[in-house]
Parts: C-alpha cells; sequence; structure tokens
C-alpha cells in the first residue's frame, strides 16, 4: 500500500470515528455533538449570554442563536433578562440540560486534547504542520471551522434540526 492510500484511509478513520461519535451522542442523549458542546459551555461559564458563547466556541453570534433556540424548545437551556443590562439575555442551564450533560457519553474531543497535551511541545507542532498541510492539499485552507470535532456545518446541522422539529411539531 502506497503513502497516498494509508494517508487517506488514516483521514477516512478520523472523518468516519467523529461520525460515529456524534451518532452514539445523538443515541444517547437526542443532542448533536456540537449541542453537547455548547450545553458544556453554558454550565462553565458563568452569567453566559450568545456574544460570550459564541467567542468562547469560536463561531458566529449568529450561529449560537440557532443553536440555543433548538436547545431552549427541548427546554435544556432558559434565557433571561440580565438585571444589570435589560438589553441583555442571560442563558443558562434548565435541570434538564444538567441531566443531559451527566448522561451523555466522553466526549472525543476532550479525550483528544487531554491525549494531545501529554504530548511533547515538538509532537504537537508536528502534528499540527502535518494536519495543516493536509488541509491545504485538500483546498481547505480558507474555510472556517470552528475547534469542535463534527462532521458537517454547525450552523446546517442546527437549521436541519430546526425544520425537523418544526416538521415534527406540525404534525
Amino acid at each position: 500500500m502506497d503513502r497516498t492510500h494509508a494517508t487517506l484511509m488514516a483521514l477516512r478513520r478520523i472523518l468516519r470515528v467523529t461520525e460515529l461519535h456524534g451518532r452514539e451522542v445523538a443515541r444517547s442523549v437526542g443532542l448533536t455533538p456540537v449541542q453537547l458542546r455548547l450545553l458544556k459551555f453554558i454550565c462553565d461559564i458563568p452569567c453566559a449570554n450568545a456574544k460570550s458563547l459564541a467567542s468562547e466556541m469560536r463561531v458566529s453570534q449568529a450561529t449560537v442563536t440557532t443553536l440555543l433556540d433548538k436547545l431552549e424548545c427541548h427546554q435544556l437551556v432558559q434565557r433571561e433578562i440580565s438585571p444589570k443590562d435589560r438589553r441583555q439575555k442571560m442563558i443558562s442551564l434548565t435541570a434538564k440540560g444538567h441531566t443531559a450533560l451527566e448522561n451523555a457519553p466522553d466526549p472525543m474531543q476532550r479525550r483528544f486534547s487531554e491525549r494531545f497535551d501529554q504530548l511533547e511541545s515538538w509532537e504537537q507542532g508536528m502534528l499540527l504542520a502535518s494536519v495543516e498541510r493536509i488541509a491545504s492539499l485538500l483546498d481547505a485552507e480558507d474555510i472556517d471551522a470552528a475547534p469542535i470535532l463534527t462532521t458537517g456545518s454547525m450552523i446546517d446541522e442546527a437549521y436541519v434540526d430546526t425544520l425537523k422539529s418544526l416538521r415534527v411539531d406540525r404534525g
């Protein structure tokens, strides 16, 4: 087997494990990995609002708002007017949101981060350079991507979920 095929197979394994993890999360708690990650950020950030969450996740505020709409429909989060600034809406988890976080499988991204952090600095740099070079070879260097392991676009995922819930609500 030549190196091109071996590299493509390794990339395919990464895509596949990401897809399988997404299905596992969906099956266990009914959320996408992105939605689960947003719940975790909401849990970790006191006085969270859409702007702070978007900044933390490195996505647009519109993306976060779409995701929050979906989570709010499922009663996993609540938005309350800030007592300090009535223009701001503070976002917090509901009891159902905390339960979803507790019941979710171990996030693949956390495992990766913990293992990556254990590598020597030179090895981290080498892997980063290699992955960035692969992205360049695939003409993907200009694609905006959040540091979240998931397949597809996060906004498309949120949009599709919203459309599905609207269809279910209408019967």
